[in-house]
């Protein structure tokens, strides 16, 4: 077994948890990408808010496929 192998082996009981977390938590999830982003933004005085909304909208979509993967499912489509 090679290196890349065990790693995955190690890794895939630590992905399961983080789905099964980012199906019980989303909306709180969610609701702290918001606020970071809107913290974020104002400290910069919103000179980079396009990039901030493009990276939180970013991360809600990846918080939603983890969530839907546990499921077996597939996320709808935005």
């Amino acid at each position: 077994m090679g290196f890349l192998d065990t790693l995955k082996a190690k890794l895939g009981p630590a992905k399961e948890k983080v789905g099964e977390l980012a199906h019980q938590h989303g909306g709180k999830i969610d609701q702290g990408l918001d606020k970071a982003a809107r913290t974020v933004d104002e400290k910069t005085k919103g000179k980079y808010s396009e990039k901030i909304e493009s990276g939180t909208r970013k991360a809600k979509d990846a918080v939603e496929r983890l969530a839907h993967k546990n499921e077996g499912g597939t996320p709808p489509a935005s």
